[in-house]
């Protein structure tokens, strides 16, 4: 796949998607989200593709935040129009992928940086890496989700301390947090990364992707979480993956999952 403004690669089932605009901090911006939307459609639709990483170009910056130049021709529901398009192209996208992505943050992740990072199923980060949401700063508040999935991952007393400060945070207080799994250098960034999604990928892929619309369902107030794993654990008895790993675990062999 060619883009302006993404680098794409597939190896061993795992798509990486970078952002490639190193001279802006890999800034949002429209062609960003469009390329991002393009991106992630690919993720969904392509079979040989089991899991995605996400990252930025560069040490400075997974994602330095929105292109504010685009902001000044914007009224009420020009920006309404923007986030709720960011929304649907990309971030919603994201969360709710039946195949594992992964942030991996090398730098700043700022205002839609640190939404973006978010809005992947979670995060591993290098020591440089700050996180925060400062559209205070602008008089403006998050649009792509950032006062819903920070308020999940921290809590609402973390959360409003750090949107109505704006101040930001660095990789070892975001992963006391709990706002990132893991920190690593920035050298194995990338390869520890590829390493969780490894061992994700020996597991059922019916099992995972399960399991994530599951974690979904009890964020989603239309519906009710315990109700819908009861549904989903139920589902997974009719798969043919789940009779290979009873049949695996019962006979003491390792399951084999993708062929």
């Amino acid at each position: 796949m060619s883009f302006e403004t993404l680098l794409t690669s597939l190896e061993n089932g795992i798509f990486t998607i970078v952002i490639n605009r190193p001279d802006k901090l890999n800034a949002l911006n429209k062609t960003v989200i469009s390329e991002l939307g393009t991106a992630l459609d690919e993720v969904y639709a392509n079979p040989s593709i089991h899991a995605a990483i996400l990252t930025g170009a560069g040490t400075k910056a997974f994602v330095a935040g929105a292109d504010i130049s685009e902001f000044l021709s914007l009224d009420a529901n020009g920006g309404a129009a923007l986030a709720a398009k960011g929304q649907e192209l990309v971030f919603s996208k994201i969360e709710h992928c039946p195949k594992p992505i992964i942030a991996a943050v090398n730098g700043f992740a700022l205002g839609g940086g640190c939404e973006l990072a978010m809005a992947c199923h979670f995060r591993l980060a290098s020591e440089n890496a700050k996180f925060g949401q400062p559209e205070v700063n602008l008089g403006l508040i998050p649009g792509y989700g950032g006062t819903q999935r920070l308020v999940q991952l921290v809590g609402k007393g973390k959360a409003l301390e750090l949107l109505l400060t704006a101040n930001l945070i660095d990789a070892n207080e975001a992963k006391q947090l709990g706002l990132v799994n893991h920190v690593t250098s920035s050298e194995a960034l990338l390869e520890q990364t590829r390493k969780i999604l490894e061992q994700i990928l020996t597991k059922g892929p019916v099992a995972v992707a399960r399991c994530i619309e599951a974690v979904n369902a009890g964020f989603d107030k239309t519906k009710n979480g315990y109700e819908e794993e009861i549904r989903l654990f139920g589902a997974c008895f009719g798969t043919e993956e789940m009779k290979e790993g009873v049949s695996a675990f019962l006979e003491k062999r390792k399951a084999a999952f993708r062929q």
